[in-house]
């Protein structure tokens, strides 16, 4: 089996390689911007057969004579603080166009990665029913640009043999490395707890929320990686799929996590919410996954945050390996 894998050297894409080595599939063609060195040991260890920049893919597909049997597509331009539509509408919207095109052209299966950002305040609340898509509001040019390609791919009468758009929680987990300020708050209360023994959380500028009460739906990676490879296994139908784990936390149960995961004791040091990201911040996500349940049939549990978080801390960031 041949994967043509966008994002391979970022965070997601890197532990996808991985998880397809180990199921002994090496015919990968990575996808993305490899003059990022810092993202070099995501996947310099891992076994692949062709290795292409994002700006020449469509080339290099149309030279091509021969297909990938899947499409995964993971790259994006993630930074919810960069708020110049252009470079969303290039990179996250056109980009995946001309991709789901070619992987309909060529009937070749077609996986994308959306992002709980396209629910902004969840006003509508976090249901993935498709007949409610139209109706969300997202809060930045980042989520704004998910919306979009979820509505256009659901307008198309022409599509790939089977597709799937995965709606991404708060994924944190290993080869996050990388990411600067945009790593999961596990990465960062993990390297906060080991320069200065505390973790600093945001306080609430919600009247009724306690500082540390905002609630995410956290999701381990490994658990974004299973129901990928289930869904090429057994391809289910075909729709846009919220992937979290169904389980709204708060700041505090995180940080407790990883202190007890490192055996410290718990210490907060509270900040405001940087100014920048205040009035789009999200005070509770939680994704409703009886879709993922049902018309996917995906019955594996999850990880709890605990146990996720264990895994990460104690097998990852402390002896800083990759997946």
């Amino acid at each position: 089996m041949r994967i043509l894998l966008t994002g391979a050297a970022g965070f997601i894409g890197s532990c996808m390689i991985k998880s397809l080595n180990d199921e002994g599939i090496y015919d990968i063609w990575i996808c993305d911007d490899f003059l990022k060195k810092e993202k070099e040991p995501n996947y310099s260890q891992k076994k692949f057969s062709q290795k292409i920049e994002r700006n020449a893919l469509f080339n290099f597909l149309e030279q091509s004579k021969s297909s990938p049997d899947w499409i995964i597509h993971i790259g994006a331009r993630t930074d919810t603080t960069e708020f110049n539509d252009s470079v969303f509408d290039s990179l996250n919207v056109e980009y995946s166009k001309k991709l789901w095109e070619y992987a309909t052209q060529r009937q070749i299966p077609f996986i994308y990665a959306s992002s709980a950002a396209t629910y902004g305040l969840g006003e509508h609340g976090y249901s993935d029913d498709e007949n409610k898509i139209h109706l969300l509001r997202p809060l930045n040019p980042y989520g704004w640009s998910k919306q979009k390609f979820d509505l256009w791919a659901l307008e198309q009468r022409n599509t790939p043999p089977h597709w799937y758009g995965f709606k991404f929680f708060n994924v944190y987990g290993p080869n996050e490395y990388h990411k600067g300020r945009m790593a999961s708050v596990v990465f960062h209360g993990f390297n906060q707890v080991k320069e200065k023994g505390t973790i600093r959380l945001f306080r609430s500028h919600k009247e009724g929320i306690p500082d540390g009460h905002q609630k995410r739906d956290f999701i381990y990676v490994k658990d974004i990686i299973s129901v990928i490879l289930y869904f090429m296994k057994h391809q289910p139908g075909s729709g846009i799929y919220n992937l979290g784990s169904g389980t709204a936390r708060t700041f505090l149960d995180l940080a407790t996590a990883v202190f007890n995961a490192m055996n410290v004791l718990p210490k907060i040091e509270w900040i405001d919410t940087p100014e920048d990201i205040r009035s789009t911040y999200q005070y509770y996500t939680c994704a409703d996954i009886q879709k993922l349940r049902t018309k996917g049939k995906y019955d594996k549990p999850f990880y709890t945050l605990e146990e996720g978080i264990e895994d990460y801390v104690k097998n990852y960031l402390i002896p800083h390996v990759f997946l």
